[in-house]
């Protein structure tokens, strides 16, 4: 449990250790996948002691929080271990004022420490993302709001849909799961990002399952919008796109 590992995937990822005794067995022993790195490899596993074979095989998942796990018997030999995902170790703020006259300003200073599978600035990114979800639902923007039927006389959606994207995807060489791609990682500003959250679309899967229409009935959701989505789509994913699906 001790063993701090650094991913910007979702999901469960297979590992093992297969070694040797006698011999130490660190954390650099762990054969892991390309998507996953180890920030210690010399954190300490076990000690074999006799020349024996230990292999292992591990599942790894990236998540949020303290799980704690039932001990009991598995037909399959598994045996499932309490899970630790709190990267963040300690928290310091303060506040310092300054200015002449009149004009004052504030200036908030933020100290983060953390174990190495999150930087600083990556934990201060992840915990603003997740506190404008949970505010999501009260927030009501002044954003310009132009109707769908306004932007359907400027613009006509074409009859191919994302699925387009769906079929390309699939066969993308990574094999990663399109549910555990989370619109999060795709860096979108965040009118787009806030107005996908509003429509309950949070993973490349919901995106892709929709269609340009459905995308332009989305309150606030612009032209401007579906090209920027289509561009990132287009910059990050191992795919072959079309060119100017979003013509503005």
């Amino acid at each position: 449990k001790e063993i701090v590992l650094r991913s910007n995937l979702y999901g469960v990822r297979d590992a093992s250790i297969c070694v040797k005794g006698p011999r130490y067995i660190t954390a650099q022993d762990i054969i892991l996948p390309p998507s996953v790195e180890i920030v210690d490899t010399t954190q300490p596993i076990a000690n074999l002691r006799e020349s024996i074979d230990f292999c292992i095989e591990l599942q790894i998942k990236r998540d949020r929080g303290y799980h704690t796990e039932l001990r009991k018997n598995s037909q399959d030999g598994s045996y499932p271990i309490d899970a630790v995902s709190m990267p963040v170790r300690n928290v310091n703020y303060s506040i310092f004022s300054c200015g002449n006259g009149n004009e004052k300003h504030e200036i908030l200073f933020l100290e983060i420490w953390t174990n190495g599978s999150l930087t600083p600035k990556e934990a201060l990114y992840e915990a603003s993302r997740n506190l404008i979800d949970l505010f999501l639902p009260f927030l009501h923007a002044e954003e310009e709001r132009a109707s769908f039927e306004e932007n359907k006389n400027r613009f006509t959606p074409p009859l191919l849909t994302f699925q387009k994207r769906f079929t390309n995807l699939k066969k993308n060489k990574k094999g990663i799961p399109l549910n555990c791609i989370f619109i999060d990682q795709l860096e979108l500003p965040s009118r787009t990002y806030n107005c996908l959250k509003r429509a309950n679309i949070h993973t490349l899967l919901d995106l892709l399952s929709k269609t340009e229409e459905d995308l332009m009935r989305i309150d606030s959701f612009r032209m401007e919008d579906g090209k920027l989505i289509w561009d990132t789509l287009e910059k990050h994913l191992p795919m072959d796109l079309p060119k100017n699906k979003f013509l503005l």
